[in-house]
């Protein structure tokens, strides 16, 4: 049995459709005993994501973002967020679309960037998939300051840590973004074993 069989979607009203869409949903879902049982769920639709974390083995460094978060702040988060390059896709591919995000937000042109992974990173809740990327990059890739795109109200700043330190940075709460954690620990265990 398929899950399109357990699951009757009664209702799609749309909430809020500004920067991006907030739809609650009723629908019927056929519980593991056969039972129908009919819910509502609020449903973020973001769109699709990629992010990257740039690494180099011979220096042990990986580069990472920081910047302003507006929902980290109303959820009480007192700082800005340590992250990895990543964008929205906007209709292009993944691998496009991270190696644009790399240029505007750390200054580098990327070679061969390699998709390690897919995830829902709010399944509860949120429709985006996030798709993973890990990019070696040396002094000679570098095209610009990065910063982001001051139009999309970017304000990033660049920084190039030891990985042992960004690794630490999880442990005492300074990186407490999870695409980042997630991106942080793959590289511990696969790149700079």
């Amino acid at each position: 049995m398929s899950i399109s069989d357990r699951v009757r979607i009664k209702n799609t009203s749309v909430l809020s459709d500004r920067h991006y869409r907030l739809n609650e949903v009723e629908f019927d879902y056929r519980r593991g005993n056969g039972e129908w049982q009919t819910m509502k769920r609020e449903v973020f639709d973001r769109g699709h994501a990629a992010a990257l974390l740039a690494y180099r083995v011979t220096s042990r460094t990986v580069v990472l973002t920081r910047q302003f978060r507006l929902p980290t702040y109303l959820a009480g988060y007192d700082d800005l967020m340590i992250e990895a390059a990543a964008g929205m896709l906007d209709d292009a591919s993944p691998e496009h679309r991270i190696r644009a995000e790399a240029e505007e937000e750390i200054g580098y042109r990327l070679g061969e960037v390699r998709k390690i992974f897919e995830a829902f990173m709010s399944p509860g809740a949120v429709t985006e998939k996030l798709h993973f990327f890990v990019a070696e990059y040396d002094p000679s890739m570098r095209v610009g300051d990065g910063g982001g795109l001051v139009e999309e109200g970017e304000d990033i700043e660049v920084l190039e840590l030891p990985i042992d330190q960004a690794l630490a940075m999880i442990s005492d709460g300074r990186i407490v973004d999870a695409k980042t954690i997630m991106l942080l620990q793959y590289a511990a265990l696969n790149i700079f074993r």
